[in-house]
């Protein structure tokens, strides 16, 4: 196989995940990354207490891919880990997603009871429906379960999040929390779910610990000179961007993250409590709850959602999806220069973890045997 020189423009999982692949066929690999470290929005690090903190947010690896698994087992140990989150609703916490537990928590139990039937004979038990779509329904007792789930847990939590109504965004989002009509409460029913003993951060270190691959921090792409002397180009940035804007800006979701440490070694019951209704963020996370860490003291972190913090999701209303097209079109008349656009930023897509390294190694495949995993 021909040893090739790659340039990979960002250090978060997709990148990495490229760069580990193709170094691992002794590719020369540069990659560039504008941040001071790697890892992207997984990117993790102990505070002053000694805590392990994620940085932009919680990240649960969960997937059904066992190529995806088995890839990222070589890197580190995991926990094994089944995520949980409660949401506050009408003064008491609730399992999230909507289930048959939440159910008999927020009704009294003969009218749990006759929305259970009606839900199990419409639509069948284990079953996940969007909100949206349980809106449609025709009967009465249905309807107002429907609209009562959708005031409670989607509307105004939507709103918080996205800026906009549930309606307003694509229903790929708001079917990724369904009502679930089962017992089940865990947030994944994926078969495989963890966290890595010793953080994102360390396992990302131990899959670019690598001759073949160097690294820089705290750079722009703009600034590479030579871009012709590689042979292929990964970028994995915003697409927007990439292209100067010309089209205009795609709009992003950010999120700004409050951490508070207390003296105490518990602060809540589970690691993610949503809030739906109360206050202008939208959910706590207790980080010691997700690294499974032994600690006297205990760390939060409190998302704000808005216009202002790091870019989290892309706006996946008919607006940003039209914009993206057209940025979509430039970048495949670049593959012929074998220009590659991959990743949640480039692809603007509203991928999970494992997607993300799904794709990289599909793509990776494609590329060198041909063929896709």
């Amino acid at each position: 196989m021909k040893k090739n020189k790659i340039l990979i423009i960002g250090a978060g999982i997709t990148g990495i995940t490229l760069a580990e692949r193709f170094a691992s066929k002794g590719n020369e690999v540069l990659i560039i990354e504008k941040r001071d470290h790697i890892g992207g929005n997984c990117y993790d690090y102990k505070n002053e207490d000694g805590i392990l903190i994620h940085k932009y947010g919680s990240h649960i690896l969960h997937t059904d891919y066992k190529d995806v698994w088995e890839y990222l087992l070589q890197f580190t140990d995991w926990f094994y880990y089944q995520h949980k989150v409660l949401g506050f609703i009408d003064g008491k916490f609730v399992p999230i997603p909507f289930n048959l537990n939440t159910l008999y928590n927020v009704f009294p139990p003969n009218l749990a009871g006759k929305f259970e039937e009606k839900l199990i004979n419409k639509f069948g038990y284990n079953k996940k429906v969007p909100i949206l779509e349980l809106k449609k329904t025709k009967d009465k007792d249905l309807k107002f379960l429907a609209d009562f789930v959708y005031e409670k847990i989607f509307l105004h939590y939507t709103e918080k999040q996205w800026g906009l109504k549930p309606e307003e965004i694509d229903s790929s989002v708001t079917a990724r929390v369904p009502v679930v009509i089962s017992r089940d409460d865990r947030y994944f029913q994926d078969k495989y779910q963890g966290m890595p003993k010793e953080g994102y951060t360390k396992m990302f270190e131990k899959m670019i610990k690598n001759k073949n691959i160097i690294i820089q921090l705290n750079a722009n792409f703009k600034d590479i000179k030579n871009k012709n002397k590689y042979d292929m180009i990964f970028y994995t940035g915003p697409i927007d961007e990439f292209f100067g804007y010309k089209f205009g800006r795609l709009d992003y979701r950010c999120l700004k993250l409050d951490f508070k440490t207390f003296k105490q070694e518990s602060y809540q019951p589970v690691a993610v409590v949503n809030y739906p209704n109360n206050y202008d963020f939208t959910r706590i996370i207790e980080f010691k709850k997700l690294t499974q860490q032994n600690h006297k003291k205990t760390t939060i972190g409190i998302e704000y959602p808005g216009d202002k913090g790091f870019m989290a999701y892309p706006v996946l209303d008919e607006k940003n999806k039209k914009l993206f097209q057209k940025y979509s079109k430039e970048a495949e008349k670049l593959k012929k220069q074998n220009i590659y656009f991959v990743g949640r930023l480039a692809e603007y897509k509203y991928y999970d973890m494992d997607e993300a390294v799904k794709n990289s190694l599909d793509l990776f495949n494609n590329i060198n045997y041909g063929r896709r995993k």
